[in-house]
């Protein structure tokens, strides 16, 4: 149900131990969001960190009344986090970010002049492999291959055609995104996965988009423990749909 009074724009940042660059990545934001004609919030969900994130952001949040800061008790994964923050979004459209900006904030006018462009399409996802995208700072390149080859794994055991799960920056309707996130349930990084099937089995349209991206040190993707375990749970992922599909079925 909508809110009357609800902003046109939600944008939800997972933190985890991002003291080191969170004050300044909010500055950018907040100095983005004050020249932009659209109301919006931004909604920052900071698992259990060691280094004081929360009490960074909590500083941030006391000169910024855009700013929810939610301080999650536990550290479960990046998907738990956006999820957290998904399910208070109010916007018409809500993003999903990382801390690291490492997508341009100027990249949000795109996805939502797509939106308004095309009403049929439900979810944008950046697509780095994209001919269009400008990739303005590279990984180093044996994270890099590594990572597109598992991409690449994680797509064909999931059965999934978009060219990039992974990338940290998704665009959703409030339609859609009301019916995906409570029916979502990884709480890790194999999470985008599952949102973006969840979103083509419950017969939303999904799109991707080329973005500009750039490399940001200090990723909390470990490449070969975390791949791993995405890889893992990419083969319970069918699985997991096909239980929640036929508990959405039971349900109707």
């Amino acid at each position: 149900m909508s809110d009357s009074g609800a902003p046109f724009v939600s944008i939800i940042i997972p933190a985890y131990n991002e003291a080191h660059r969170l004050e300044a990545s909010l500055a950018e934001l907040h100095a983005h969001l004050a020249g932009v004609g659209w109301s919006h919030e931004v909604i920052l969900v900071i698992e259990k960190s060691t280094d004081g994130t929360l009490d960074i952001a909590r500083r941030v949040a006391a000169g910024w009344p855009c700013l929810t800061v939610v301080g999650n008790d536990v550290q479960r994964g990046k998907g738990y986090a956006v999820r957290t923050g998904m399910l208070r979004a109010r916007g018409e459209i809500a993003f999903f970010m990382d801390a690291d900006l490492s997508t341009p904030l100027a990249e949000t006018g795109r996805f939502i002049a797509r939106f308004a462009e095309d009403a049929k399409v439900d979810v944008l996802a950046g697509n780095r492999q994209h001919a269009q995208s400008e990739i303005l700072t590279k990984q180093h390149f044996l994270r890099r291959k590594m990572g597109q080859t598992f991409n690449a794994i994680l797509r064909t055991i999931a059965g999934i055609r978009l060219a990039d799960t992974q990338c940290g920056f998704k665009a959703f309707r409030r339609t859609a995104r009301e019916v995906i996130f409570p029916l979502q349930k990884l709480d890790g990084f194999a999470f985008d996965v599952e949102v973006l099937l969840l979103a083509e089995r419950l017969g939303f349209s999904v799109a991707d988009m080329p973005v500009q991206w750039a490399n940001a040190q200090g990723s909390k993707v470990r490449i070969i423990r975390d791949s791993w375990r995405m890889l893992c749970d990419a083969i319970r992922i069918r699985r997991l749909i096909g239980r929640t599909m036929a508990g959405v079925r039971a349900a109707r």
